[in-house]
C-alpha cells in the first residue's frame, strides 16, 4: 500500500480492526469490530480488517474465514482487507533493519528462564519487574561470539528514559507517560517472527491508520508502539481505549460466562442486530434503545467515556434481543427460526404460511430465536394431560366442538354456556388452553385452534389419543 502524504492523511478517516486468529471471536473483539465501524462510517472514513496472524503455532482460523463470516453476519463490512501480517515478513525485516542502522534496537541473549529468574527477584525485593539491560552495552565481539556459538535472541527497542511519550485519547485527552517507568521490549521472538508490538505499530504507520480503537487493556502498549513511531518520525495516530467487558463480578470476561464467544451467541438464538444494538449502547445513556446500525452511527458520541470497565448484563443483552424478534415480520421471522426448528422437528411437510401462523402465534414469548423450540412444541407433540378437570367444564368444552371450524363462535358459546353454570371464563378458557398445549399460560386461544386445525383441535379438546 502506497503512504497517504500528510495532508491527506489529515482528511481522510481511516480505521482498523486486527484480530488474532487464535480463538473464537469473543464480545470484546466484536465490540471493538463494532466501534471501528462505527466511527468509520461516522466520520465517512475507511474501514480496515487486518489479521494479526504472526503466531502460526496459534492459529485457530486459518485465512480468518470464521472472522470474516462473523463480520458478515454481524453487518460489519470491510472498506479494505483482509490483510494478513503473515504476508508483511518482508516488510518487518525492512522496518527492524531501519531501526538497527539508527542504533535503536540491539540483540538480547537472555534465555526465558534466566528473563524469569531476574523477574522473581525483582518481585521478592519489591521492585517493579523490568529487564535490567543486560545486553544493551554487549560489545561487537561479544555478540559475534554468541552467535558463532549458536545462541539464540532478539531484538530489544531501546527506551530512553529522559524522554517523556505523550499522545491523544479520545476519551481521556493528551496521556503523559515518562520512559523512565518502561522497559526496553522485544521487537521479535527467538524463532525470528515478530511481534505483535511492533507488526502492529509498523501496520498502523504504513497502512496510514488515523484513529486506533481497541480495548482499555492495550493502553500500556500504545506508549512502546508511539516510541516506535517516534523512531521513524512518523505521525502518531489519534487512539481510543475502549472500556473492557466485565462480567457481574467485574473481572474481565472469561470462556466461563455464558455469552463470551459471538458464536455461542449465534448457537444460542441471538439476532445480529440485537448484538450490535446491545454493544453499541452498553456503558452509554440514550433516550431510545432499540436501534440499528445506521442509527447508532449517528449516535456514536464524539466525546466518549473515560471509563476502564464496563460491566455485561446478559438480562439487558435478553431484552434487547426480545425486542429485535418482536420486530421481525412473519417472513424473517420464518427464516430466522428454521434452523432451530430443524434440529428438533420435522417441519418439511409445513408450508411457509403454516410456519409463519405458528411462529407469529409465539412471538411475543420469544427471548431468542432457539426459545421458538420449546414454545412450538406444542404443534409437533400432542400434550399429555395428568391434571384433573371438572366434568362440567370438560362437558361444556366437548359439547360445543361442532362449532370450532369458527374458532370465534366457538369460544363465544363456552363462554356463554360456562356463564349459565356459573363459570368464570377465567377458569374454562385456561383449561382449554391447558388441552390444547399443556399449559394454562400461553398464545392466546383463538390463535391456537387456528394453527392447529379443526380436526386436531377437536382432538385434544376430547381427550383423544389419536
Amino acid at each position: 500500500m502506497q503512504e497517504i502524504n500528510k495532508k491527506e492523511r489529515s482528511t481522510n478517516i481511516r480505521v482498523r480492526f486486527a484480530p488474532a486468529p487464535t480463538g473464537k471471536m469473543h464480545l470484546g473483539n466484536i465490540r471493538t469490530a463494532l466501534e471501528n465501524y462505527l466511527f468509520a462510517k461516522k466520520k465517512s472514513g475507511t474501514f480496515v480488517l487486518r489479521i494479526e496472524d504472526t503466531d502460526p503455532e496459534r492459529n485457530f482460523d486459518p485465512e480468518a474465514k470464521e472472522i470474516i463470516a462473523l463480520l458478515k453476519w454481524m453487518g460489519l463490512d470491510f472498506d479494505e482487507g483482509p490483510y494478513f501480517q503473515s504476508k508483511r515478513t518482508d516488510l518487518y525485516q525492512e522496518k527492524l533493519k531501519e531501526l538497527e542502522q539508527k542504533n535503536i534496537i540491539y540483540r538480547c541473549f537472555c534465555t526465558t528462564e534466566e528473563l524469569e529468574a531476574k523477574r522473581q527477584r525483582q518481585i521478592a525485593l519489591k521492585k517493579p519487574p523490568r529487564y535490567d539491560r543486560a545486553c544493551l552495552n554487549l560489545s561487537e565481539d561479544e555478540i559475534q561470539k554468541k552467535i558463532a556459538a549458536g545462541k539464540k535472541f532478539i531484538w530489544r527497542f531501546k527506551m530512553d528514559p529522559e524522554k517523556t511519550i505523550d499522545f491523544n485519547d479520545l476519551g481521556r485527552g493528551t496521556l503523559h507517560f515518562e520512559l523512565t517507568n518502561f522497559s526496553d521490549f522485544p521487537l521479535t521472538r527467538q524463532d525470528g517472527t515478530f511481534t505483535f508490538l511492533f507488526a502492529n505499530a509498523i501496520d498502523d504507520m504504513m497502512m496510514n491508520i488515523t484513529h486506533v480503537l481497541r480495548g482499555d487493556d492495550h493502553l500500556t502498549n500504545t506508549v512502546n508502539q508511539v516510541a516506535i513511531y517516534h523512531a521513524f518520525n512518523a505521525p502518531v495516530p489519534t487512539f481510543w481505549h475502549l472500556p473492557v467487558l466485565c462480567n457481574k463480578n467485574g473481572k474481565k470476561l472469561s470462556k466461563r460466562d455464558f455469552g463470551f464467544s459471538l458464536e455461542d451467541l449465534k448457537n444460542e438464538g441471538y439476532l445480529p442486530q440485537a448484538i450490535a444494538n446491545y454493544l453499541g449502547i452498553i456503558g452509554g445513556s440514550v433516550k431510545d434503545e432499540i436501534m440499528t446500525l445506521d442509527q447508532l452511527i449517528k449516535e456514536l458520541p464524539d466525546h466518549p467515556s473515560s471509563t476502564s470497565h464496563i460491566k455485561y448484563d446478559v438480562e439487558k443483552l435478553n431484552w434487547v434481543n426480545h425486542k429485535w424478534i418482536e420486530k421481525l415480520s412473519a417472513q424473517e421471522l420464518v427464516v430466522a427460526c428454521k434452523p432451530f426448528l430443524q434440529q428438533k422437528y420435522n417441519i418439511e411437510p409445513l408450508s411457509e404460511k403454516k410456519l409463519e401462523e405458528l411462529l407469529t402465534l409465539v412471538q411475543s414469548d420469544l427471548v431468542t430465536l432457539k426459545d421458538s423450540i420449546e414454545t412450538v412444541k406444542f404443534y409437533f407433540e400432542r400434550p399429555t394431560i395428568n391434571e384433573k378437570i371438572e366434568p362440567t367444564i370438560i362437558e361444556i368444552i366437548k359439547n360445543n366442538v361442532g362449532l370450532i371450524e369458527n374458532a370465534q363462535e366457538y369460544l363465544d358459546k363456552v363462554k356463554k354456556d360456562a356463564r349459565t353454570k356459573n363459570i368464570a371464563p377465567s377458569i374454562i378458557f385456561p383449561t382449554i388452553r391447558l388441552l390444547l398445549i399443556g399449559s394454562r399460560k400461553g398464545p392466546h386461544i383463538q390463535g391456537l385452534l387456528e394453527v392447529l386445525g379443526k380436526d386436531e383441535s377437536i382432538k385434544r379438546l376430547q381427550l383423544k389419543a389419536d
